[in-house]
């Protein structure tokens, strides 16, 4: 055996802990529990955590199965053998999960892109971890939401699961050369100011920096790491894994006197049968479910129960989905699915004679490279190719202000993959007027409709000026764009970003806002017309001005507080404060 990997073995037995165990005396499926949270994702790992730790007997259902070694995810390539890393765990083969997605993604079960394991889409993303601006909360959260307010919950997030923007444990920043081009082209001849979105979260306009990850010590962090492992070592938690829940159930037995404004439990299905797992409601602490499915399914679990717009309630229930529950006590609410946001994104595909493109490979990493990870989890494969962020905005007037973001990759895409090219990923952030909704196809599978991107003009527009005036500045930088020509007008741009090709119009998969506060829950979270029944996930994000991972598990920490009423105006009952 060579000596980097037995010098591994030590350090991974040392740093690393044991697979969680995949049942225990607390997984009882007769069981009645306080709290039901569907999806163990970025948010459903943080809610689920936190009812725990409040003393509430807390059941976390996940679809999907293990992700991180630490889970009991075993999928790695050869050159991880022997270790107890899944390629989840290494930041360097994110992008693998994009090729091949293994067991790990949401295929067949949304149509589109996102994680369906322990971990949900934190486990297959690339990890950036930017911390949303005051003005987010301040311009598009509800009273109770604030900035002011969500202070205490970002601190007890970062205390949990800090952010780093040197991800390699060596303290060297590899891969550096599209950071230097890009610093040239926008510090030096565009006007931006370098800034570090740790130290200063709130500059997101004409702004340049290094990414923000939520990596611990050269391996992916995330909730699954942290949060999960407390919730573990409690005796009123359980983790169910490969359970995909169908529907809330609603109607209760006469003798219990709630009617259908009550979740009793969920109907779960397990290796093909079905289950119903149900709420131990008292007069004193009715439970409650709180989906985390994502922006995706946790809109079609509450069509699926009975909860949505009247004409997929309808086709519902002519397929028999909505189980025994009449049409009197469907809860028609349009809003349900409605709004639903991603970022619409272009590649550009940048090229300079001071470019070294760098691509990650998934079972065959140069050996100096692997040896580096695997001796100390530094070097390439210590992050996912991010090397740099920077943000933009245009103001429309008071009130009205879009945002704009650029990332910049290590590698080329698509046709242009030569040694000296990078990739720039350009999208509109918060501000927006282009939304969807979540339709379900006629398997009622949710997807995204087809008015998501671009369906009100100006975002096009703006995008275009953001891209154009980049461009006015790249001759001095040394790059040259590959894909789009470097001198083409405002509206040959507007023209290229708008029709569907490998390079634009896709999916950036940053699912959000389909389940708004004051329209489809409210300011507890919970589900309009439902007494204990929430939502705590993307669904409930607006758009925001960064990537969105961090915003969601910052709403999870508040949702909990509200939830449990404490911390603010809930009306929930429950512990004085959560703890750091």
């Amino acid at each position: 055996m060579n000596s980097y990997l037995l010098l591994s073995l030590s350090i991974f037995s040392s740093t690393l802990a044991a697979p969680y165990p995949r049942s225990s005396p607390s997984c009882d499926l007769t069981s009645q529990w306080d709290t039901i949270v569907v999806g163990a994702g970025p948010a459903g790992i943080i809610i689920a955590d936190r009812m725990s730790e409040a003393g509430k007997k807390t059941l976390l259902i996940e679809g999907g199965g293990p992700s991180y070694g630490i889970t009991g995810g075993t999928q790695r390539p050869n050159w991880l053998s022997g270790t107890n890393l899944s390629r989840v765990d290494v930041p360097g083969l994110y992008k693998s999960i994009f090729s091949d997605q293994g067991n790990l993604t949401c295929s067949g079960v949304t149509n589109a892109f996102g994680g369906c394991t322990v971990g949900g889409s934190s486990a297959v993303n690339a990890g950036l971890y930017f911390q949303p601006p005051d003005s987010d909360f301040d311009d598009y959260f509800p009273d109770a939401w604030k900035a002011a307010d969500m202070r205490p919950a970002i601190a007890r997030l970062l205390s949990r699961i800090p952010a780093v923007d040197n991800p390699s444990p060596d303290g060297i920043r590899y891969l550096q050369s599209g950071y230097t081009a890009a610093r040239k082209w926008l510090v030096d001849n565009a006007g931006y100011e370098e800034v570090s979105y740790i130290e200063s979260p709130n500059d997101k306009s004409k702004v340049f920096g290094r990414p923000v990850f939520d990596y611990d010590r050269g391996k992916r962090g995330g909730p699954a790491t942290t949060y999960l492992q407390t919730s573990l070592r409690r005796s009123n938690f359980c983790l169910l894994t490969h359970a995909r829940v169908k529907r809330v159930v609603r109607m209760c037995d006469t003798a219990s006197e709630m009617l259908s404004d009550h979740a009793s439990g969920v109907i779960v299905t397990i290796n093909g049968v079905d289950h119903t797992i149900n709420l131990g409601a008292t007069a004193a602490d009715p439970g409650r479910v709180i989906l985390s499915g994502g922006a995706l399914q946790s809109p079609q679990l509450l069509m699926t129960s009975g909860i949505g717009p009247p004409g997929t309630l309808t086709r519902l229930a002519a397929a028999g989905l909505l189980g025994d529950l009449p049409p009197s006590s469907w809860i028609n609410n349009t809003a349900v699915g409605d709004r639903l946001f991603d970022n619409p994104n272009t590649f550009i595909e940048l090229s300079g004679p001071g470019i070294s493109s760098y691509t990650h490979s998934y079972a065959s990493p140069p050996l100096g490279d692997r040896s580096l990870y695997l001796t100390s989890f530094s070097g390439p494969y210590a992050f996912a190719s991010q090397t740099s962020a920077f943000w933009d905005s245009i103001v429309h007037g008071p009130g009205d202000v879009v945002g704009l973001q650029g990332t910049i990759d290590t590698s080329g895409y698509g046709a242009f993959t030569n040694g000296s090219t990078i990739t720039l990923n350009v999208y509109g952030t918060s501000g927006l007027l282009s939304t969807g909704r979540v339709e379900l196809d006629e398997r009622f599978i949710p997807g995204a409709s087809a008015e998501t991107y671009y369906s009100h003009p100006r975002d096009a527009d703006d995008i275009a000026t953001f891209i154009h005036g980049l461009f006015a500045h790249l001759p001095a930088s040394g790059l040259t764009p590959l894909n789009i020509a470097p001198n083409a007008t405002l509206a040959q741009i507007r023209d290229y970003i708008t029709t569907p090709s490998p390079y634009a119009r896709g999916q950036v998969n940053h699912w959000s806002s389909s389940c708004r506060f004051g329209a489809c829950v409210d300011a507890e979270t919970r589900v309009r017309g439902m007494r204990n029944l929430y939502v705590v996930d993307a669904s409930v994000v607006p758009p925001l001005t960064v990537n969105p991972q961090m915003g969601v598990m910052v709403v999870a920490e508040r949702a909990a507080e509200r939830i449990l009423g404490v911390g603010g105006r809930g009306r929930g009952r429950g512990v004085e404060r959560l703890s750091d």
